[in-house]
């Protein structure tokens, strides 16, 4: 009996179809655990998707749970999940039908405790340090007064407000500010990006180049500074070439930012204070910086001016300070004629001994040598007679002058020497007209001499020159081709002629000129004999 309405009594049963009893299950699933909280590992984790959503699992000692963060929750997260990090998320459990799997939407992720953060903050610091961007070696010094400063942090919060207050207080500079997110999803990538942004400046750029770099955020806890213990940030601030201080928090607040820029300042103000000097305490240091100067050149010119009336209490006689002067002058008046005389019966000599044998190429070159030789000369005498004339002038000016305090007997002494100095400027200076006239007779006797030997005088007494077409002078006929044109020059200019040529009929009745005979070619000049000597052209 029982067998007979067994398949009746299954027959009772709902028929479900796959995708209906799938979606009953995630009804039920998600009805059920709607808003729970894992404790647990973060196993998997491979960074966002492409899509922006993360996918990771969730496990402890026995069991495992697949997670998910979709892309706007994960851009709310206020630290970025790391491989075996243990956390606490909150979210809803759901299934997937396509698999019949079931897994955890997580909306929000916190970390499992301080200690976890701690203890993987200082496995990074341990890290880091390892690689020495920790050194003290590597830290540089401020600035003692910048001119631009380059802040960056958020650029709405109070944290700016502080920094610009307190540096216009102290010492107003031109301050860049580079806006980022300072807590988030992001936000390390972006202060990162801002470090390196600055340092990539150069001179000459729209945007100046900052002198000291300020990396500014408020207080609170450690997740909310999290972005700034990031490797890429610490990264970015210990390869920094321009001097970077960290304000990131309060002054109980660290971070590994800390450690690796070059000041670390307790707050943000203290960051702006550490950053600029106060210009009323530089106003007030150059001041008496300045009284001081006054009073020490006021010491020394008084110094001076006591040191100066006990030289002048000092002073010797008017004829002893004369005496020397006197001497040295009468000496080079005395021989400055001289000197000149023999100079030019010295250079005529030596111009007769060289004009015994002089050649016109020779005459020309010695000429223009004696020329130039003769007006430096001429110029270095000029010269010296002047700046003796003016030394003694100038020193006489100055004895003069520090003596105007002495008694009016002085004044009559001094105007006889005066006129002596005159008397003897006069003397040197006829001296030196008369030699100058010498020498301008001279060079006129050389300059005729040279007219002389010229060979335009030569022309004049019936003589012609030949060249070719290269302007090259013929010397022999033998090297005059049939033919070839060539240049005559007379004493009163040149004619050109071609070698060889006779002039054709002009009529056409009248009969051509016999044939000339050809010229008989003049016999090649002997090599070994030697060009002909030139005659003399007296």
């Amino acid at each position: 009996m029982s067998s007979t309405f067994a398949p009746e009594a299954q027959s009772n049963l709902t028929e479900f179809s796959v995708s209906e009893l799938s979606g009953s299950i995630k009804r039920t699933v998600e009805n059920a655990f709607d808003h729970v909280r894992v404790r647990g590992e973060i196993s998997g984790y491979r960074g966002p998707h492409s899509s922006g959503h993360a996918y990771f699992s969730l496990k402890d000692d026995r069991s495992r749970i697949d997670a998910v963060v979709w892309k706007g929750t994960f851009s709310r997260l206020r630290f970025r999940p790391e491989e075996g990090m243990e956390v606490i998320a909150t979210g809803k459990v759901t299934t997937f039908p396509g698999s019949s799997k079931y897994q955890i939407v997580i909306e929000n992720l916190e970390p499992a405790g301080a200690g976890a953060l701690m203890a993987l903050l200082e496995e990074r610091r341990r890290k880091l340090a390892a690689e020495g961007l920790f050194d003290k070696e590597r830290k540089r010094p401020l600035p003692y007064l910048p001119r631009v400063i380059g802040v960056v942090t958020s650029p709405t919060g109070a944290v700016i407000r502080d920094i610009l207050h307190r540096i216009t207080d102290r010492f107003p500079v031109h301050v860049v500010v580079w806006p980022v997110k300072v807590q988030g999803e992001g936000s390390g990538e972006e202060v990162a990006a801002a470090i390196r942004g600055f340092n990539a400046v150069r001179p000459g750029d729209p945007m100046p180049r900052p002198d000291v770099l300020i990396v500014a955020r408020g207080g609170g806890s450690l997740e909310d500074l999290w972005s700034f213990n990031d490797e890429i940030v610490v990264r970015a601030a210990a390869e920094s070439a321009i001097p970077l201080i960290s304000a990131v928090g309060h002054e109980t607040d660290w971070t590994l930012i800390d450690h690796a820029a070059d000041v670390r300042a307790p707050t943000p103000t203290g960051a702006a204070e550490m950053a600029v000097p106060v210009k009323a305490d530089l106003d007030a240091q150059l001041a008496n910086l300045s009284a001081r100067l006054r009073g020490s050149a006021s010491r020394q010119m008084d110094h001076r001016s006591q040191s100066l009336r006990a030289l002048v209490r000092a002073l010797p006689s008017l004829d002893q300070l004369l005496a020397l002067p006197r001497r040295r002058f009468d000496e080079a008046a005395a021989g400055l004629g001289r000197s000149l005389e023999r100079t030019t019966i010295a250079k005529r000599r030596t111009y007769e001994r060289a004009s015994s044998g002089l050649r016109l190429d020779l005459l020309t070159n010695r000429l223009a040598l004696q020329r130039q030789a003769l007006a430096d000369r001429l110029l270095r005498a000029d010269r010296c007679v002047e700046r003796q004339i003016l030394g003694e002038k100038g020193r006489l000016a100055h004895i003069d002058a520090s003596l105007k305090s002495l008694p009016a007997r002085l004044a009559g002494h001094l105007q006889r020497e005066s006129q002596h100095l005159a008397a003897l400027i006069r003397q040197a200076d006829t001296a030196l007209a008369h030699a100058l006239s010498r020498s301008r007779s001279v060079l006129a006797g050389q300059d005729r001499v040279l007219q002389s030997l010229s060979y335009k005088n030569v022309l004049k007494r019936g003589y012609a020159v030949v060249r070719d077409g290269a302007d090259r002078a013929l010397t022999r006929a033998a090297n005059v081709a049939e033919g070839s044109a060539i240049s005559i020059e007379f004493a009163d200019g040149r004619i050109l002629a071609v070698a060889g040529e006779t002039q054709g009929p002009t009529d056409p009745g009248q009969a051509a000129p016999a044939a000339v005979p050809p010229k008989r070619k003049a016999p090649k000049p002997d090599v070994a004999s030697g060009p002909p000597k030139q005659g003399s052209l007296f």
